[in-house]
């Protein structure tokens, strides 16, 4: 699928384009690239036209006789109340949560497609920190309103938002950017542990770097630097740590970037190991926290499984992918 965008595409990261990992001045594969999406790689300045991939604190069970909260639209209203938005944010990731268990219960994320409940909370739940990484005030008025444990989350998911908006630059023009549904989440799931068990890479480190790169595969276009791939690497780094394998395959890919990680520190210091794979801080910082989050609760895997794809735009930002979208490209 290409989505036809208005605006230049600029890619976020990807890992260094010196053959040599291990040292800190290595050229990161986005050298050239000053701009880092926060929910995309890559940007854009008009409504995209897309082909969109099949769409609290307790994980307990709803009430008996108690019907359950109704499904936010893909676009409904975000509260700009602090109090609302804690409201609706503890609301909407104990419902989450409760969809996301019952579908690894009753589903089946190895090849099925997610549910309709998981895919559109968790886009409203993205959708939430979205507002509060543009609305810092807000933000901490609303961590005040939070349970203890989800304010902590929400701080995470905020501040790694804000770490990678930092590094964007909105863009405008014509541009053609290429989108696809993402590999079911527990056919990902057995790659990451597999790479994590051949490499010492924890699978949660490796999954926050597909997550930011291009949103567990969803992002297909190259990045204006030449990154390609799942897990955007540079074709000199992939000729050093790709192993002989197919740089738009998922598993070759995973095990490349372990690879790479492996190679550049990980697991002894992940943030000399992740420099290596992008020169930011603000992306070190923003990786680590996402990791640590599935860390945590594995739940919040599955969750960022379902965020979609955003572009940071001269007129706004503008979903790529998900529920609500018109076909086209």
């Amino acid at each position: 699928m290409v989505a036809s965008l208005v605006g230049l595409v600029v890619a976020i990261s990807g890992c260094a384009a010196s053959q040599s990992a291990a040292s800190q001045n290595a050229t990161p594969q986005n050298a050239s690239q000053n701009a880092a999406p926060q929910d995309a790689a890559s940007q854009s300045a008009a409504a995209p036209k897309t082909t969109p991939p099949p769409a609290a604190e307790s994980a307990g069970q709803t009430p008996a006789g108690q019907a359950a909260p109704a499904l936010p639209a893909p676009d409904a209203a975000i509260p700009t109340d602090p109090s609302r938005l804690a409201r609706s944010l503890t609301t909407t990731t104990a419902e989450l949560r409760r969809a996301i268990d019952g579908w690894r219960r009753e589903g089946d994320p190895a090849k099925g497609r997610p549910p309709e409940p998981v895919v559109l909370l968790a886009l409203h739940q993205q959708r939430i920190y979205r507002y509060l990484v543009l609305n810092p005030k807000v933000a901490s008025r609303t961590y005040a309103r939070l349970p203890k444990a989800l304010a902590g989350q929400a701080r995470d998911n905020v501040t790694a938002g804000r770490d990678l908006r930092s590094l964007v630059r909105p863009i405008s023009g014509a541009a053609k950017f290429r989108v696809q549904p993402p590999k079911p989440a527990d056919f990902l799931l057995g790659h990451f542990r597999y790479a994590e068990r051949r490499f010492g890479v924890d699978w949660e480190v490796l999954a926050a770097v597909m997550f930011v790169e291009t949103k567990f595969g969803r992002v297909r276009s190259p990045s204006h630097t030449g990154a390609k791939g799942p897990m955007q690497f540079m074709p000199r780094t992939w000729a050093a740590y790709g192993m002989g394998g197919d740089i738009q395959d998922t598993r070759d890919a995973l095990l490349a970037a372990a690879n790479y990680l492996h190679a550049s520190g990980a697991p002894r210091d992940y943030r000399r190991a992740l420099y290596a794979y992008n020169h930011s801080q603000a992306y070190v910082n923003a990786v680590l926290l996402h990791a640590r989050q599935i860390k945590q609760d594995i739940r919040n895997y599955y969750a960022y499984y379902n965020w979609q794809v955003f572009v940071v735009t001269t007129r706004g930002d503008r979903r790529l992918t998900g529920p609500g979208l018109t076909s086209g490209g």
